[in-house]
This record gives C-alpha cells, structure tokens and sequence, in this order.
C-alpha cells in the first residue's frame, strides 16, 4: 500500500480509502453490522489508514457504525473524515451543533479532517453569508476538527473559486476515466493541488458503472492496451497516477470487493502510466462517449418546462444507459417518467426549451423520437 502525505499537516493517509456511504446491509437496508465492523477493521488490518464517512450516509447510521468499528484501539490507526451537512444548516450556531453531535456518533472527541459537504456554488454563497471560515478556524482552535476541507458537485469555474476562498487541507471530488472534463475536472485537480490541498477522489468506478463489463467498442479499446490487466485495474490506475491524488475512496460493500481492492492497490504508484498507456486509456473513454446519444450537459437551462417535462433527466439517462450498454434500466426509467407524466409524451412543443438550450440540441424532435421508441 502507497501511502501519500496531505500537504501542511502531518498526516499520510493510504491511497485506497474506505469509504462508509454502501456499506453491507440486511434485507430491511439497515446496516448489516458485524459484517460492516468486520469489513472496516479488515481494511485497517491490511494498511487502509483512512476512514471517511458523513452525517447522512445510510440514514444517519454510517456514523454511528464507524465510531463503533473504530473502538478497541482501531480509532488510533485512522485519518477519520466527516461531512458537516450544509443544507441543515440555517444560523451560525448550526454549524458546531452538528459537529458535535457527530463526535458523539463517532465517539470521538476530534475528527482529523472536517468537509463541507456536497457543495455546489449557490450553497457555498450560502456558507459563506454564515461565516464558515471562522466556523472552521474556530473549531481547530477547539480541537474538535484538526483540517479543515470540503466535498464538491458543480462545474470547473465553481471549483476554483472555492479552492482561492479559503486555506483548505482537503477537497474532495468526483473523479474517474469519464469525468477528465467533468465537475472539477482533472485540470481542476491539478489546480488545486498546486494550492497545496490534497484531493480524495470519490467515484473512481462512476458508481459502479465502469467496473461492469464494458460494451464491445470499449471492450476492444482496452485489448489495445500492451500490459494485460482488468478494466477495473485500468480506471484504478488512471486515477492514482495523478501525484495530487491522495486518497481514492471507494465504497467497499463486501469482502471480496475489499480483498480486490487491496490487491490492486498493492503495486500502486504515482506516474505510473506511460505515454501509450495514458493515450490508450483516453481511447477507452472516447469509445465509452462515442456511444452518447444527445450529448446533454445538465446545465438545465430548459428546466422551466411549462408542461413539466424533465428534459435533462431524460436525456442524461438515456446518455449513461448508452454508453453503458444498459437500455433495460432506461426503460424502467422512462416508465417511472411517464407514470409520473414528466415524459416526452406531455411536450407541446412551445419550443421554450430549444430558445434556453446553450447546445441548440432540437428538443421537441429528440423527445418525440425518445417517446417513440421507449413508451411501453
């Protein structure tokens, strides 16, 4: 296991995270808890030195099962990491009140680093109008957070500038083979990492999408590659041979998914790609995006729909269940929409979607067409 240090603290966590958002769980989705003690100490036992979890992760519980699997001397092996949930937060005074109430789930009496959680740049404006920044300096002076970071969902430009606001130890972002030019961006990463803030990288298998067995044109891009690995290998290794990258979590459900990972990460490395491989690696997303059908970005500027067609859902599920090869899911999908009558059969074509839309994407004719081949 590599370890890599977070620049300005003292801290050097293992590449491979454990991340506490899909741990095991019983029929009735409570968490399944000897299973998921035994899975987090299991990773603690085999090197894995970072814990990550969040105040709404398995309806609150996740908390609760970390601080129980870190007892018995486990707490002291591990950077821990928790998420203040912003959209709880109403006054200034909301801030440390959750803080400590996580503490007591955790049964701890610190976190090592502390995030805001799920920012997104209206929210952000939001945390900033509260004062976050002494929030956050206050509680390091308390020792009840020792650095201070946030996690991320918006675009590049929403990204930077939360990076320049403040003298942040962490950011944590979604990052995988598809999403080089997606949210932070890889170059985004880069950027921070310049600033001195150590990135976690959360979603390195796009939710698990990319560790299913990849459609024919992409199964063909990764037989190119000279070094025979798994395609799971692969999207592991284009991450971790980022030197910003500091940790990459991954959401562990089950034992033989742990014991793989490990074995993975057992030779990982910094620059550990070559020129082939990397432009190798970039074919392979290019033939995952060349089965897109429309393209849509989410900027959901045709969200006014006056009928209430969701356009972009449409769309962007339709984008991923192409470029993964999975049209049953966007089926059950559509019928959901159309049950729920926000489907492109409600389009009355007023064409006030194709006047908002940035991409010129012909709407009206894209959702007849949709409607068309997917209505039951």
């Amino acid at each position: 296991m590599e370890y890599r240090s977070f620049p300005g603290t003292d801290i050097s966590a293992s590449l491979l995270g454990m991340g506490c958002m899909r741990l095991p769980t019983n029929e009735d989705g409570s968490i399944n808890e000897p299973e998921a003690i035994a899975l987090i100490r299991y990773a603690i036992d085999h090197g894995v030195n970072y814990v990550d979890t969040a105040y709404g992760y398995h309806g609150g519980m996740s908390e609760v099962l970390v601080g129980k699997a870190l007892k018995d001397g486990y707490r002291e092996k591990v950077t821990l990491t928790t998420k203040l949930p912003v959209w709880l937060v109403k006054t200034y005074d909301d801030m440390e009140r959750l803080l400590d109430e996580q503490l007591s789930r955790l049964q701890t009496d610190h976190v090592d680093f502390y995030l805001l959680h799920a920012l997104g740049l209206e929210r952000f404006h939001e945390m900033q109008k509260l004062d976050y920044k002494r929030f956050l300096d206050d509680m390091v002076k308390k020792g009840k957070i020792r650095y201070p970071g946030f996690s991320f969902h918006d675009n590049a430009a929403a990204f930077r500038e939360m990076v320049d606001d403040y003298d942040w130890k962490l950011a944590q972002v979604q990052m995988n083979l598809l999403d080089e030019f997606n949210q932070a961006t890889l170059e985004g990463v880069r950027y921070a990492g310049s600033k001195g803030i150590g990135i976690v990288v959360m979603e390195p298998l796009r939710g698990g999408m990319l560790a299913k067995n990849p459609p024919a044109n992409v199964a063909e891009a990764y037989d190119r590659l000279a070094e025979k690995r798994t395609h799971i290998d692969w999207c592991f290794r284009w991450i971790y041979d980022q030197p910003a990258v500091k940790v990459i979590l991954s959401g562990m459900s089950n034992m033989d998914q742990l014991v793989d990972n490990l074995r993975i990460f057992a030779d990982a490395s910094a620059n550990c790609l070559s020129e082939e491989e990397r432009a190798q690696l970039t074919a392979v997303r290019e033939a995952y995006e060349s089965r897109v059908r429309v393209g849509c970005t989410g900027c959901r500027y045709c969200a006014d729909c006056p009928k209430e067609v969701h356009i972009d859902r449409i769309f962007r599920e339709l984008d991923t269940c192409t470029m993964f090869d999975d049209m049953e899911h966007y089926r059950k999908v559509y019928a959901k929409l159309a049950a729920e009558k926000h489907d492109g059969s409600q389009c009355v074509k007023c064409g006030k979607c194709e006047s908002a839309c940035p991409q010129k994407f012909p709407i009206r004719q894209l959702l007849a067409d949709i409607d068309a081949e997917f209505r039951a």
